[in-house]
């Protein structure tokens, strides 16, 4: 039994069975696992558990109710407008995608022009009642005739690819199963694609894809003719000797090349292959007559640095690589001459060579990140000169849209207060003509109501860690303000400036200030910046997060009361091991999908990959630096060391088809904390409330449809609104906006986001 003051019911915690003769012996020290029960998805025990859980959830939102609903409405009526991808071309026809406002997913359009008239090509939508499958990936054939796309079904990282004819929308019969982590890379004769795929379960496994847990092994590159049934695609490549390897493949802009990518974990490294397919004597189709594999040529064949083809002209190929440059360069090479590698775009001493796409024939678009903020360049393709610098304001560039052959290219932008530009750049011009394609507009939104900067804050060991601040303006800096502090550091993925409905409505309306820290093990930095926030570095990225929060509070724009933890996946297991660490010095903690059990992680589905940033407990160093945070493990009683101190009001979150961080993480994790905390006490400090929200039909993020987002984010914020104290100045602000429930309730200042994990 556990109460909480902002509550107004105490909360009746279930009583969860624990297993102690489950003790694993890691290297001579014997570590406990009384939850190890929860890894079965499928047992009765673990669904009574998830359910038992669910309502007590449940019974907290419902304390939430007033300001949840407030919340929905506001984020909903903000969710309501326009939204557009870059366009792309193909052949003679444009494509798209769209979505009103409210429709569950996005739908994708082709036009023939660009001020064609738009026609739906594939609504998502018409494919489920409830919105959950998505279009998660698609491929245009060269001549526009065939479009190949992958549906994923309630979240789940496994998809299906189907084929459409473009020109009346008929669905072919082809049908592609057991496809995970894939590309699709039409071929130039139009006759088929490359893709990759797992070996199907055995006959007679009961597999619900997307809620299994088994690790996800052999995976295999194959090439599918048009019309054929799947039993008949060509097996181009596999590594029977290598089973975690992960192979895909794409086609150059001329098309002569097939160019294989074997990548080994999460780290920017692959090794390169190539095939001439030119030279095949009976085409691909050989291959299969033969039994054999695609004939590649290992050009590099060791997982020493990134190589990503950016152009090539016949044999001379351009890379971007990070090979010797942590910050990337572009360089070159003649396949006739393999070992002689030239630079064409050195390493910036200071910025990070993001991406370079070859357009208009011999140049290039180039995009640097320069202390979190994107910059964007026309460079020579040959020299890699610099020819313009396109003005944008300080945000993220996405989706750029440009080959080879394009001489008109688009791109996308955002930023925490632009809900979305599309510029138009055309390069026909002596100076690249850039123009405004379409801007997303939100009605009621007014950007001049916020303020953006950007703080450098030193770390535990003085390292200056970037922070970008949202707040309305003028606030004064007096520690009155409710904070949403978010988090990621990991796996090279920089978080950059975007714009967010939910965050804009809680600054708007609750007055929170949005901060955005850009820990170590990102890639703000480059490959350095990711190397010392992973393995045995790991610390560092909880240290900078922990300083983050200490900044906020000591520049006055919070308190440890007001203070709210958010991050996802990596950024999961970052809140999960900050409660555990520093409890004393946060309001309210929001984990999604987090990686808890730092023991186990690779035993399941893609876990296996995520050892190239944490390690592997089967290895008895790397075994040593995990325990010292794995969250699962590290729960303990902060009251026994200082009086009054507990942890925070702490949501996780997760999904039953999250196969990417699979439940399981999120159950044992939460599991521990009820027992350690609540249950196995007579009488527990802890008041705060430790609970899950569990969504059915999602998964690891992808392809949510837009009612499950809004519902989401209503409930998450609805509690970490009731849980936050003393309100504050905004208090006034927000008992008009939201109702006079807000002031009762003393919500105010209440208690208290990627193959990567």
């Amino acid at each position: 039994m556990g109460s909480v003051g902002a509550l107004d019911l105490p909360l009746k915690y279930p009583s969860v069975r624990r297993d102690e003769s489950v003790v694993e012996d890691y290297h001579g020290v014997k570590i406990a696992d009384p939850y190890r029960w929860l890894e079965d998805p499928d047992s009765e025990e673990t669904k009574e558990f998830v359910q038992k859980q669910v309502e007590l959830t449940q019974s907290v939102l419902k304390e939430c109710d007033d300001i949840r609903g407030k919340l929905s409405d506001k984020i909903t009526k903000l969710f309501d407008h326009p939204r557009y991808d870059p366009p792309f071309r193909r052949g003679n026809k444009y494509f798209y995608s769209h979505n009103t406002g409210l429709q569950a997913q996005n739908v994708l359009y082709v036009q023939d022009s660009l001020d064609g008239e738009p026609e739906v090509l594939l609504d998502p939508n018409t494919l489920s009642e409830d919105g959950t499958v998505a279009l998660s990936s698609y491929s245009v054939s060269e001549d526009a005739k065939y479009l190949a796309y992958a549906l994923s079904t309630s979240g789940s990282d496994w998809v299906t690819i189907k084929v459409m004819r473009i020109e009346d929308k008929k669905v072919e019969p082809d049908t592609l199963s057991w496809v995970k982590f894939s590309g699709i890379s039409w071929t130039h004769d139009n006759k088929g694609f490359f893709y990759s795929r797992y070996p199907a379960p055995k006959e007679g496994e009961d597999i619900d894809a997307g809620t299994e847990t088994n690790a996800n092994l052999y995976h295999e590159l194959y090439y599918h003719f048009l019309g054929m049934d799947q039993s008949n695609d060509i097996l181009c490549w596999k590594d029977s000797e290598n089973p975690k390897y992960l192979f895909g493949a794409s086609v150059t802009d001329e098309g002569k090349y097939a160019l294989l990518h074997v990548d080994e974990g999460c780290d920017p490294v692959n090794k390169f292959y190539y095939c001439d397919m030119s030279t095949l004597p009976n085409g691909l189709e050989g291959l299969r007559a033969n039994n054999e594999l695609l004939p590649v040529v290992k050009l590099v064949d060791t997982f020493e640095a990134c190589y990503h083809a950016i152009a090539n002209d016949d044999t001379v190929f351009t890379f971007l690589t990070n090979k010797d440059a942590p910050k990337y360069k572009l360089v070159r090479v003649d396949l006739k001459e393999p070992t002689v590698w030239t630079d064409v775009i050195k390493e910036s001493e200071k910025d990070v060579l993001e991406s370079a796409s070859a357009v208009n024939g011999n140049q290039m678009i180039v995009s640097y990140l320069s202390d979190v903020k994107y910059v964007l360049q026309i460079r020579d393709l040959k020299s890699g000169s610099l020819v313009h610098q396109l003005p944008i304001d300080i945000g993220t560039v996405t989706g750029i849209s440009a080959r080879r052959e394009d001489s008109t290219i688009f791109f996308g932008f955002t930023s925490f207060v632009t809900p979305g530009v599309i510029y138009q750049c055309n390069l026909d011009s002596e100076v690249p003509d850039l123009r405004v394609f379409r801007e997303i507009t939100v009605p009621g939104f007014d950007r001049s109501d916020f303020h953006v900067d950007q703080v450098f804050i030193p770390s535990k060991d003085g390292t200056q860690i970037p922070i970008f601040i949202v707040a309305r303006k003028n606030i004064v800096l007096d520690g009155s303000h409710p904070c949403l502090l978010y988090g990621y550091g990991g796996f090279n993925i920089s978080l950059t400036p975007s714009f967010s409905v939910s965050r804009i409505v809680l600054t708007r309306h609750l007055g929170v200030v949005y901060c955005l820290a850009n820990i170590r093990g990102g890639g703000e930095y480059g490959e350095e910046w990711h190397k010392a926030g992973s393995l045995s570095k790991k610390q560092n990225c909880f240290d900078d997060f922990i300083s983050a929060g200490e900044y906020l509070v000591s520049a006055g724009y919070t308190q440890p009361s007001k203070l709210c933890i958010e991050g996802g996946s990596n950024g999961g297991l970052l809140i999960g091991a900050c409660i555990n660490q520093r409890p004393d010095l946060f309001g309210c903690a929001l984990a999604h999908v987090g990686v808890m059990d730092m023991l186990r992680f690779h035993k399941f589905t893609i876990g296996h990959a995520w050892t190239s940033d944490y390690g592997c407990s089967d290895k008895e160093e790397e075994f040593h630096w995990l325990i010292k945070y794995s969250p699962l493990h590290n729960v303990n009683r902060p009251w026994e060391q200082h009086p009054n101190q507990q942890y925070p009001p702490t949501m996780l979150l997760t999904a039953d088809h999250d196969d990417r961080v699979v439940p399981l993480h999120s159950l044992k994790f939460l599991a521990t904390l009820q027992h350690v905390l609540i249950t196995s006490l007579e009488k527990s400090p802890q008041t705060n409330p430790i609970i899950g929200r569990i969504e059915c039909k999602a998964g690891h993020g992808a392809g949510r449809p837009t009612q499950k987002m809004i519902d989401e984010a209503a409930d998450r914020f609805s509690f970490m609104a009731k849980m936050l104290v003393h309100l504050g100045p905004e208090a006034e602000v927000v008992s008009v906006v939201l109702g006079q429930t807000l002031v009762q309730h003393q919500i105010l200042g209440l208690r208290g986001v990627s193959v990567s994990s």
